[in-house]
C-alpha cells in the first residue's frame, strides 16, 4: 500500500469513526407544554393556539408554526446541535410523516402540565395522552423502518422533557382546587410524583437519554410583573422561590431514577441560573427590554390576544427578552440552548 493510499485509508476511518460520534443521538423526541411545542394545538379544539401571524415571523419563510415565539423553541437548536435537523415537527401536523418523525417528533403541547387538571383548563393534551401518542409512535417506527432499527432509535434517541409552568401559574394559583388539598410543598411533590412514574414509564418503553427541564425565573414572566402590582411590577420573588424549590426536588427525583434504572441517563437541564442572568443583566446579552415583551402591549397578550393588528408590536424581537408575555423570544431560546448543549452532549454522546 502506498503512502498516499494509507493516508486516505487513515482519513476515511477517522471521517467515519466521527460520524459514528456525532450520530450517537439518531432522534429527538420532546414531551412537554408551550416552552417545547411546535405545532400539537394547531388541530386539537383549544383556544391556545399560536398559529397565526406575528408568531413565526422570524421563522424560516416567516411562517406561523404553531410554536409560542417568534422564531424557533429550545428543542429545535439542541436537534440541529447534535447533527440531526434544524427544527423538530410535531406530531399531529399532517404536513409530516413517519419519516420525518423517525429523526425527531414533538408531542409537546402548550397549555399542558404534570397535573392532567391543568391540561383541563384549556383543554389541552394532557402528559398521559403525550405519552400515548409516543406509544402509537413506536408503532409506525417499527412498521417504517423495522422492529431492530426502530428499537436502536428509541433506546439512543434523546428525550427532552420540559413542563411544569403551568400546573403552578396557570392551575394552583389560579383555582383554589388544588390549593385546599396541597401546600405548595404538598403541590410539588405531587408533580414530582407524576414526573417519576412518567420517566418510569419511558424507560419501561426503552428510553435511555432523558434531559428534564425544571422550572425558570416564573416570578419574572412580563404576565406575572404586570399583575404583581403591590410589587411595583417587578418579579414576583414567592414564585421564584416555588421554582427554585421545585428544582432542588427535580435533581433529587433525577438522582434517585439514574440510581434505581440500570443504563438510564437522565440529566437535569436547569436552565433557572441562565434566565435569572439574562433578566438581571439584559444589557449583558444585547437585550434593551426585560419588563415587557414585544407583543403587543407586553404585559398580558398572548395566544389570540398577541394580534398582528396591533401597533404596539415591536420591530425587533431581538431587543426583548421575551416575545409574549409568558414566553420567551428565539434568542433568548438559542442563548438557553447554548447554554445547555454543552451539558447535554457530555452526557449523551
Amino acid at each position: 500500500m502506498t503512502l498516499t493510499c494509507l493516508l486516505l485509508f487513515l482519513i476515511h476511518i477517522l471521517v467515519v469513526k466521527n460520524s459514528e460520534a456525532s450520530n450517537n443521538v439518531p432522534a429527538v423526541i420532546v414531551f412537554g407544554d408551550s416552552s417545547v411545542d411546535s405545532g400539537n394545538n394547531n388541530v386539537i379544539a383549544t383556544v391556545l393556539k399560536s398559529n397565526f401571524k406575528p408568531y413565526g415571523r422570524d421563522f424560516e419563510g416567516g411562517r406561523p408554526t404553531g410554536r409560542f415565539c417568534n422564531g424557533r423553541v429550545p428543542p429545535d437548536f439542541i436537534a440541529e446541535a447534535f447533527g440531526i435537523k434544524s427544527t423538530i415537527p410535531a406530531y399531529l401536523d399532517p404536513a409530516y410523516t413517519i419519516q420525518d418523525f423517525a429523526t425527531g417528533v414533538c408531542f409537546a403541547s402548550a397549555g399542558t402540565g404534570y397535573d392532567n387538571a391543568t391540561s383541563a383548563v384549556l383543554n389541552v393534551i394532557p402528559l398521559w395522552k403525550e405519552l400515548e401518542f409516543y406509544k402509537e409512535y413506536q408503532a409506525r417506527l417499527r412498521s417504517h423502518v423495522g422492529v431492530e432499527k426502530a428499537n436502536e432509535i428509541i433506546s439512543e434517541a434523546l428525550y427532552l422533557m420540559s413542563l411544569g409552568t403551568n400546573d403552578f401559574l396557570e392551575n394552583y394559583y389560579v383555582f383554589p382546587t388544588r390549593r385546599i388539598h396541597f401546600t405548595v410543598s404538598q403541590y410539588q411533590d405531587f408533580l414530582l410524583s407524576i414526573a417519576e412514574n412518567f420517566v418510569r414509564e419511558l424507560y419501561a418503553l426503552g428510553a435511555r437519554k432523558l434531559s428534564i427541564t425544571g422550572l425558570i425565573p416564573v416570578g419574572c414572566l412580563p404576565l406575572e410583573r404586570a399583575t404583581n402590582i403591590l410589587g411595583d411590577h417587578g418579579c414576583n420573588e414567592e414564585y421564584n422561590n416555588v421554582a427554585l424549590t421545585f428544582n432542588a426536588k427535580l435533581e433529587n427525583v433525577i438522582a434517585k431514577l439514574n440510581r434505581e434504572l440500570p443504563q438510564l441517563k437522565a440529566l437535569s437541564a436547569n436552565a433557572y441560573s441562565i434566565f435569572s442572568d439574562i433578566i438581571r443583566r439584559p444589557s449583558a446579552y444585547g437585550y434593551e427590554v426585560v419588563e415587557k415583551a414585544c407583543c403587543s402591549t407586553g404585559t398580558f397578550e398572548m395566544s389570540y390576544l398577541c394580534s398582528d393588528k396591533s401597533p404596539l408590536t415591536c420591530t425587533d424581537a431581538e431587543k426583548y427578552v421575551f416575545w409574549d408575555a409568558f414566553h420567551p423570544t428565539e434568542k433568548t431560546n438559542r442563548i438557553v440552548s447554548t447554554y445547555l448543549i454543552p451539558k447535554l452532549k457530555a452526557t449523551f454522546r
